[in-house]
């Protein structure tokens, strides 16, 4: 059995289709199940009280969202924001539903609480990024991750501010610094990377 596809006594739940853009939770609103992503990404972000956003995770296919997992076991509401960062296909299972599984199923909960640990890492991993990591390095990191075959990046200075947990205009700043040294070109709306090796190398800085 798979985490993403857990079994049910009713039968197999109809799949929801959301629209990319849609929300699917907001800060204080209560938890109605948990979430099974069968395709498409979930992003999940939190704000601050100064409008500050960052981004906390995605959760893809076989992934769990701590936000909703938190909610269901400690009977608390969301503290973050849910989006549909493309077209989605879910569903959900029921809170009783989800419950029983966690009691009653032994490989859905192995599996559910190993996919809890990996997420746990990656939050540990951002933390560590945000507080320890220059902004060069970790601007280097998301053109990295976020160009496509052809090297180019679609993605507007406030959404790569929100990648990596800063402002549209410290963001702004190290890209025209990077384009000045030849690694970028900028141009409305999209970024091409000129130079991945030595955006690599500025990624790792040295401790």
């Amino acid at each position: 059995m798979q985490l993403g596809s857990p079994p049910t006594q009713s039968g197999d739940r109809a799949l929801l289709k959301v629209g990319h853009g849609s929300m699917l939770f907001h800060a204080g609103q209560a938890c109605s199940g948990f979430v099974v992503v069968h395709s498409g990404t979930i992003k999940v972000t939190l704000t601050a009280e100064n409008g500050r956003e960052i981004i906390l995770y995605r959760v893809r296919p076989g992934e769990v969202c701590l936000q909703t997992f938190g909610c269901l076991v400690n009977g608390t509401s969301y503290s973050a924001e849910g989006q549909a960062e493309t077209d989605l296909e879910i569903d959900i299972v029921p809170v009783g539903e989800f419950q029983r599984l966690v009691v009653q199923d032994a490989d859905f909960r192995q599996q559910l609480f190993a996919a809890v640990a990996t997420r746990f890492a990656d939050l540990e991993r951002l933390v560590e990024d945000v507080a320890l990591s220059p902004i060069d390095a970790r601007l280097a990191r998301a053109l990295l991750r976020m160009m496509d075959e052809q090297g180019q990046v679609t993605a507007t200075q406030e959404a790569l501010a929100t990648e990596i947990g800063s402002v549209r205009e410290v963001v702004s700043r190290q890209l025209n610094a990077f384009a000045r040294d030849g690694l970028v070109e900028l141009t409305r709306g999209h970024i091409a990377v000129l130079a991945p090796n030595r955006l690599d190398q500025l990624s790792h800085p040295a401790v």
